[in-house]
């Protein structure tokens, strides 16, 4: 997958994502390996190359969004101030992730705004897009809920 096809790179400079490469490395992972814990220290931000990624909370571990798409973020916690993930992440099939240290990518944003601005506005219409399908998944397991008590 070649990153600037991210949504995230959407509208960036070239020099921006190079930049970014520069500062990231690639490394690939077996099935059910755990790439952090829930509230593990924040440090680094993830885009899925290939594989399946699930992120889940609490115990047991409920499953909140599956990341399959190539290009797919995940691990913003680290971005935007979180001291510790929000959420597991395990890789559910062999899967191929870019890592990049959120210390050494908030300098890169700090020190070209105009592209960090791009960056963080495709950042939260990921975050955006994501929200709104859990609120359709908690509705349908609501309605399929209402459903249930309604035939017995």
């Amino acid at each position: 997958m070649y990153i600037k096809q991210s949504e995230l790179f959407r509208g960036t400079s070239m020099d921006f994502v190079k930049k970014f490469m520069d500062i990231s490395e690639m490394s690939s992972h077996k099935q059910g390996e755990v790439l952090f814990s829930e509230n593990d220290p924040a440090k680094f931000f993830f885009i899925l190359l290939n594989g399946h990624v699930k992120l889940s909370v609490g115990e047991p571990k409920q499953a909140i969004y599956y990341a399959a798409r190539n290009g797919e973020a995940f691990g913003w916690s680290s971005l935007i101030g979180g001291d510790v993930y929000s959420a597991s992440a395990e890789c559910i099939e062999p899967t191929k992730i870019l890592k990049t240290s959120s210390d050494k990518l908030s300098r890169v944003l700090e020190a070209d705004p105009d592209n960090g601005i791009i960056f963080f506005k495709q950042l939260a219409a990921t975050l955006g897009n994501r929200l709104l399908e859990t609120y359709k998944m908690i509705n349908k397991k609501t309605e399929d809920r209402g459903q249930k008590s309604e035939v017995r």
